[in-house]
């Protein structure tokens, strides 16, 4: 992630001014289409110690982040929780991933960052894809205005969690499956909110906090994780 850049969407549909932190201390205000400069600008100063506040405390995170070695000792997270990484290099195993004895056990024939990283990516990417599924299967029964259950779809992505489209195709972010059960429940159900309102309205803001009431409180602790989960 790409530390401290900011950002001013363009006005989108919206229907009334929203500013989002993100945890690589970028700003994105989406505003309504018919939203003035001044508007802009005011509604952005009212929100600037909240602003600042948000900055300073992913900031303060971000120097507590190493970039990963991919060695034997490392922590990684697997679904809210921390397992240390083991590498191994045996020829009379099969190359790739398991989850042993609580810890990551990579084995992998060439000993370079890139082969390790690679069995690591390729291993959290078939468990987003079956945990994604079981978790939205456990969801619909709540969702009940959803129809048809979505296709999901996994792309990297490097600051959304999440995004539904209009004719209902969920795309989810692999690094998701790294964040505790609860997250990855919020940002499906938040994504799922979107079938019934596109925008984030107040009517999608119902909807959410009516299947979600603490979603406010599981968002935050996943923005306050985000930089290690992704990083």
């Amino acid at each position: 992630m790409s530390i401290c850049n900011s950002a001013l969407e363009s006005p989108s549909r919206t229907e009334k001014i929203l500013i989002k932190v993100y945890a690589d201390c970028r700003v994105v205000v989406s505003a309504p289409l018919n939203a003035d400069d001044k508007t802009i600008i005011d509604a952005v100063k009212q929100r600037s110690r909240w602003i600042y506040k948000q900055l300073r405390g992913f900031r303060e995170q971000s120097k507590f982040i190493t970039p990963r070695q991919y060695k034997s000792g490392e922590s990684h997270f697997y679904l809210g929780k921390q397992y240390q990484l083991k590498v191994i290099h045996d020829d009379t195993k099969p190359q790739g991933v398991k989850l042993l004895r609580g810890k990551l056990e990579v084995n992998a024939l060439d000993a370079n960052l890139e082969s390790i990283q690679s069995h690591l990516k390729e291993w959290y990417r078939s468990r987003a894809k079956v945990i994604f599924e079981i978790r939205l299967q456990r969801i619909l029964e709540q969702a009940l205005w959803v129809g048809d259950k979505p296709e999901i779809r996994l792309v990297t992505m490097r600051i959304q969690w999440g995004n539904c489209s209009p004719s209902g195709v969920l795309t989810l972010n692999p690094h998701l499956v790294k964040a505790p059960t609860i997250c990855i429940d919020y940002v499906i159900l938040h994504e799922l909110c979107h079938l019934v309102e596109y925008n984030h309205s107040e009517r999608f803001y119902q909807l959410l906090n009516q299947v979600m009431p603490d979603w406010s409180k599981i968002k935050n602790q996943l923005d306050m994780m985000a930089n290690k989960l992704i990083n």
